[in-house]
């Protein structure tokens, strides 16, 4: 079951186990330079609003509704970021989250499919994973999700299939097996413990898709619960369609967020950007298919 409440989509097992809940939101962030440094996670400027799209069916474009799920606004080249959560680090219920642009997935670059595969691993596990800014193109890199009209060429999904068929977010949850969450919560502290994972170890068109923009510094966790600890019967997927804040407030009635934030603000404010340690824990390699791909400022 999924539920939207307070621009949070929020994936819900209670069949599974009455702690089984994840959340997840799109956070606006401050767009970094492509002028390959890889930066620190800059400032975060809140939650993108969220909309049944189903609420707008008279003015939608009509495929949306065969995908139903959620829309929220973004300004072209806008960046965000993907935060998962569900409690505090002491009581959240572990989750593998596929994560996908389109459908090529974040983390490998290949094209979607609705299992979880270890080798790679093309999920991310939540906790320790507490977000995922971009698309993991190496050993402790990403590049920033940068929103693109699709059309132009931009988007990973575009220049790995040549169409822009889809774009979009695609997020589908996979709660821990109970007995496994159980034997965890015996062996963990009051009443379960993740204290090891802690840090210190074209044509204009309404929709838009996610392109590859500057470096940030970024650790994609190996799983440390092991591929067998997945419930993958028990699984629940909701596409999430990206609407240009042009044409938001045609489709919905509604404001979008105020101007998108540019590099130049970031600057005036004299907002740091927050360092952040990198605990030794295994971490995702990136994948070899998404480095290759252009960024939005490349010629």
């Amino acid at each position: 079951m999924i539920e939207l409440m307070n621009d949070s989509l929020r994936f819900l097992f209670p069949h599974v186990h009455p702690r089984a809940r994840l959340e997840v939101s799109f956070v606006r962030t401050l767009r970094i330079p492509d002028d390959g440094s890889a930066y620190p996670t800059p400032p975060e400027m809140g939650l993108y609003p969220m909309v049944h799209v189903d609420d707008f069916e008279d003015t939608v474009p009509a495929h949306w509704l065969e995908r139903g799920g959620v829309m929220l606004p973004m300004y072209q080249s806008e960046a965000l970021l993907v935060r998962f959560g569900g409690g505090s680090p002491k009581t959240s219920y572990p989750f593998a989250i596929k994560l996908a642009a389109g459908k090529v997935n974040a983390l490998t670059g290949d094209e979607w499919i609705n299992h979880l595969t270890p080798h790679p691993q093309d999920y991310a596990v939540s906790p320790p994973q507490e977000q995922i800014d971009g698309y993991c193109v190496g050993r402790g890199v990403v590049r920033q999700f940068l929103a693109m009209p699709l059309g132009l060429g931009y988007t990973a999904e575009e220049q790995l299939a040549t169409t822009a068929k889809f774009g979009g977010i695609q997020v589908c949850a996979y709660p821990m097996k109970p007995e496994e969450f159980q034997r965890l919560s015996a062996w963990a502290d009051n009443p379960f413990s993740l204290t090891g994972f802690s840090e210190e170890q074209a044509p204009f068109r309404a929709e838009m898709g996610l392109g590859l923009g500057g470096l940030l510094g970024q650790d994609i966790r190996l799983d440390p619960f092991g591929f067998d600890a997945w419930d993958h019967k028990n699984t629940s997927r909701c596409f999430v369609h990206l609407v240009d804040s042009a044409l938001w407030t045609a489709i919905t009635g509604k404001a979008p967020p105020g101007p998108a934030p540019q590099a130049r603000e970031y600057n005036e404010a004299g907002l740091p950007y927050h360092e952040k340690r990198y605990a030794p824990t295994p971490v995702h390699e990136g994948s070899r298919i998404l480095e290759r791909l252009r960024t939005v400022e490349a010629p």
